[in-house]
């Protein structure tokens, strides 16, 4: 009996060792229960460069597709769905008012391996990192571009945020597992707020140690740790200690490696595919099909890469900003007149090649349970909008400044197309001379920060699948925060900051969606900014990437796919 007890003790380090870093075969991989396999690649490109992997600084896709494989947050919105899932938090409780929120902590998730760390092992999470992480989201600090998310609306952030206090009254410790949020008045948007991957844990060792370096020295929970971040690539690799399991059982992830690069254009990237340099294409262009699927010859010999093409109705937004403080747009008829010289529909057919919807509704794309149709949007109408620009002292164009549009796309790309399609049409149809400028995504953010651009190209994807989330960008309150992201037009409307007010603390659905639709009415009445198109997530994976799903908020989630290959 005593042998056996010694076998079993030396057999527990071996069968937990299988459990948290498989082992594999001698071709580098091993099967799992389900059918999956464990090692492999999975590699994708950006347009944009990234330049931080803190959550806290990160307000863009490009980066939010690799923050989101290192960290984790207390909730996190379904990758292939929009539901409302937990991830650290294993239970939430809300009071009758929407106004206190508990949650409850797993008791098995630790942070990455790191130097940070005394033993260079991570330790366990507990609700007092989560108290750190949400202070330092209602923070004034320079690396903070989320605020607006958290200032307004938790129990004494705002004093926080100004530095008047040295905590935040809202965020209460429970116990080692048990957190509180106390909001200053009603909303129960307030937990899809919470799977923002800028809300994500992250130790203060790692601050402490890192500062400003911590942009490149990330330290989560999530299912990949960084391996390299350079200038050409970033690479994430398994994290052997990662809590989350799969449905049969086996850990997670199943990938060896994550590996990103940057395309030069689209071109490059299709191209890219069809070679198997990559395993994903993320927003197809249909004029660029051929170069992945190849010709009718190609593919009959079996030359053409097997793939799956998905798509969904991506909830996002294509607008083009104003600066309200501007000469040029502050004047309402300019800014309505812009709006009503633009055929949406035309431009996507005739230079999109029928990419995209036209957004002749409001701001906030469709999605379920917001009255989208009820918001009506600017009608495409040359001779009032030629009237409205003589009424704002501007007649055929007549004494109006040539603009500069800076426009962050690659050259003869949808976004440039657009940009050109736009041109031409406010110069026909106004007179108005607008030069294309194509900038990187960080210089236009130096630009509008620096009152450079007035007229700008811009985007937004939801965050969480909620209109707050796009309204927020128009509340006059965030008008000050050191990011370009949030109200860059520098919009003030005290109507419209009545009405989200009050759309805010509505507890009831139904009313809290009118109001907010209410809201994006206002908007476009004001002709605040210039919305053009809404689109569908198009991607490609090839057939040897499994499990792959997407949805309408466009996140990723590499955690539960593998590879294999294809026979």
């Amino acid at each position: 009996m005593f042998n056996k007890f010694i076998i079993l003790l030396l057999l527990i380090p071996f069968l937990f060792s299988c459990e948290t870093n498989p082992a594999t075969d001698a071709e580098g991989v091993i099967s799992a229960k389900g059918g999956v396999r464990y090692g492999g690649e999975f590699r994708f490109m950006s347009s944009e460069k990234v330049k931080s992997l803190f959550p806290l600084e990160v307000n863009d896709i490009y980066s939010n597709r690799v923050v989101s494989q290192i960290f984790q947050g207390l909730l996190k919105i379904d990758p292939g769905s929009t539901d409302l899932v937990p991830s650290i938090a294993t239970e939430t409780k809300v009071n009758e008012n929407s106004t206190l929120f508990t949650f409850k902590l797993r008791d098995d998730v630790y942070f990455q391996d790191d130097a940070c760390f005394e033993d260079g092992k991570g330790r366990k999470v507990t609700a007092l990192d989560f108290k750190y992480v949400l202070e330092f989201a209602c923070s004034s600090h320079e690396l903070n571009q989320i605020s607006y998310l958290l200032k307004d609306k938790v129990k004494g952030a705002d004093l926080y945020y100004k530095g008047e206090v040295d905590h935040v009254e809202g965020i209460r410790v429970v116990d080692e597992h048990t957190l509180e949020i106390e909001l200053k008045s009603p909303f129960s948007g307030f937990k899809k707020v919470l799977t923002h991957v800028g809300l994500s844990v992250f130790p203060k060792e790692a601050f402490e140690k890192y500062g400003k370096d911590i942009r490149t020295h990330p330290v989560g929970t999530g299912a990949f740790v960084l391996e390299a971040f350079e200038e050409e690539k970033i690479v994430l690799k398994r994290n052997n200690t990662f809590w989350d399991k799969d449905d049969f059982g086996n850990p997670l992830p199943f990938l060896d490696k994550v590996i990103m690069t940057y395309s030069k254009d689209k071109a490059d990237e299709l191209l890219s595919f069809r070679a198997e340099k990559i395993d994903l294409v993320l927003d197809i262009p249909v004029e660029e099909v051929e170069n992945v699927l190849g010709t009718l010859h190609e593919a009959q010999a079996g030359e053409n890469v097997k793939h799956i093409v998905d798509s969904k109705s991506s909830m996002s937004i294509t607008y083009y900003g104003f600066a309200h403080g501007s000469e040029e747009f502050s004047k309402k008829e300019v800014r309505q007149a812009f709006n009503m010289a633009v055929d949406r529909k035309s431009i996507i057919d005739n230079w999109l090649e029928g990419e995209g919807w036209p957004a002749t509704n409001g701001f906030v794309p469709r999605m379920k349970g917001y009255p989208s149709l009820d918001v009506k949007g600017h009608t495409y109408d040359v001779e009032k909008a030629q009237a409205l620009m003589a009424s704002a002292g501007y007649p055929n164009g007549k004494g109006f400044p040539t603009l500069s549009l800076y426009v962050n796309a690659l050259e003869e790309s949808g976004g440039h197309k657009l940009a050109k399609a736009v041109a031409s049409s406010l110069k026909e149809n106004l007179g108005v001379n607008v030069k294309i400028e194509l900038v990187t995504y960080e210089d236009r953010e130096k630009l509008i920060l620096d009152g450079t651009a007035i007229f700008w190209r811009a985007g937004w994807v939801a965050d969480y699948p909620d209109p707050e989330n796009f309204l927020n960008l128009f509340y006059s309150g965030n008008i000050g925060e050191n990011s370009s992201t949030i109200n860059p037009f520098k919009y003030k409307n005290p109507e419209f900051d009545a009405m989200f007010e009050k759309a805010l603390a509505e507890t009831d659905d139904e009313k809290r969606m009118d109001l907010f639709a209410q809201c994006d009415q206002i908007i476009i009445n004001d002709a605040a900014v210039m919305p053009l198109v809404t689109d569908d997530f198009v991607t490609m994976v090839n057939l040897k990437v499994r499990k792959f799903v997407t949805n309408e908020v466009e996140q990723l989630d590499f955690s539960r796919i593998f590879i294999k290959e294809i026979n």
